[in-house]
């Protein structure tokens, strides 16, 4: 019996997109100017708090480009402290699979899904944010064999935690160049995500896009601790100085057993999810409590490279179709006002 699957039309590949929207020698410049200076943070060379910082879902174009072009304002008045990495998240996934999967597959939230249209829109949503702001950002790569329609343009990826288990996110994180965040699991088993920090940064041979692909490990995978669900449906955060020591021990252990250690043992702390039960304002709290166990202890402090927060121009989140200017469309954010604040109140306690 055949596939019971509806070919619709062959998209174009990640080089034919990447010949048709090309990177300016500029972006070039801008992109190996600041991969190097995130790796540099990660390597313990330098000493700045990376922000992975922007709305849940990029899902308008000009908001998101108004949004980041405040970001940058603020970045130049905190860059001694704070290397702001913005989130433009272009596809979103869905816990049941229904609702809005990003601008990936619907570059018009109210419209049907169009990948062909979506792949463009993402690509120059990218470009522009870089050719307008100078910041490199960072997606999620929901779907691995996706990522190279931006590889030259994105300097962090998030790996979620319905797909830290997946072989295939593992092996391609192992061989994109840049750091990979590796979220524990919704259940919350640390030992998961620990497991898929091991296989990225080790090389591997594989199936890629209708390629054999070789890869030689990626040295910046690390750890993201985004709180988890327990088997009541209870949030349980994992942030707190306790979680922070418990990461640090694993990681040791991990490199007492292994045959090669983990380079860069490192973590970013994500502030929503199920560290604030969605309650996107407990973001503001949960921040400082990071940087006060960084305070306590230098070894936090070494492992810590990072947050993650999920901010926009408005407070909270909408429905599709409500069109409020800068509000999400999915999970609610915090908005700019206390996010500027935030932000400066983070470079103080650095």
């Amino acid at each position: 019996m055949e596939m019971e699957m509806e070919f619709l039309r062959k998209l174009p590949t990640p080089s034919e997109l990447k010949e048709e929207f090309p990177v300016s020698p500029q972006i070039v410049a801008v992109k190996t100017e600041r991969d190097d200076e995130i790796r540099a943070i990660f390597e313990g060379k330098e000493d700045k708090l990376i922000l992975v910082i922007g709305p849940c879902s990029a899902d308008n174009e000009e908001a998101v480009i108004d949004y980041i072009t405040r970001l940058r304002r603020v970045q130049e008045k905190v860059e001694d402290k704070i290397f702001i990495i913005p989130r433009i998240y272009t596809n979103k996934p869905r816990t049941i699979g229904v609702g809005y999967k990003g601008m990936l597959h619907q570059p018009d939230p109210e419209k049907e899904a169009d990948m062909l249209k979506g792949i463009i829109a993402i690509r120059q949503l990218h470009k522009r944010a870089v050719e307008e702001t100078g910041f490199t950002c960072a997606d999620e790569m929901l779907y691995p064999e996706n990522h190279r329609y931006l590889s030259d343009l994105l300097s962090y990826v998030a790996v979620g935690a319905r797909s830290v288990e997946n072989q295939q996110h593992r092996l391609t994180a192992s061989g994109i160049g840049i750091p990979a965040g590796m979220k524990n699991p919704t259940g919350g088993d640390i030992a998961v995500m620990m497991n898929s920090i091991i296989a990225a940064q080790n090389g591997h041979t594989f199936l890629y896009r209708g390629w054999e692909v070789k890869t030689q490990g990626n040295p910046y995978t690390h750890a993201i601790l985004r709180g988890y669900v327990d088997k009541f449906g209870r949030n349980i955060p994992n942030y707190h100085y306790e979680d922070l020591q418990n990461l640090l021990e694993h990681y040791e252990d991990a490199n007492a057993s292994g045959s090669t250690p983990l380079a860069n043992p490192a973590v970013i702390v994500d502030t929503n999810h199920s560290n604030s039960g969605k309650q996107f304002e407990e973001q503001i709290r949960i921040s400082k409590d990071v940087l006060h166990s960084c305070k306590v202890s230098s070894d936090i402090r070494r492992l810590v490279k990072g947050l993650m927060i999920e901010s926009y121009l408005e407070d909270g989140s909408q429905k599709v179709g409500e069109h409020c200017y800068g509000k999400s469309i999915t999970d609610p954010c915090l908005g700019w006002q206390k996010t500027e604040k935030l932000i400066y109140e983070l470079a103080e306690l650095w």
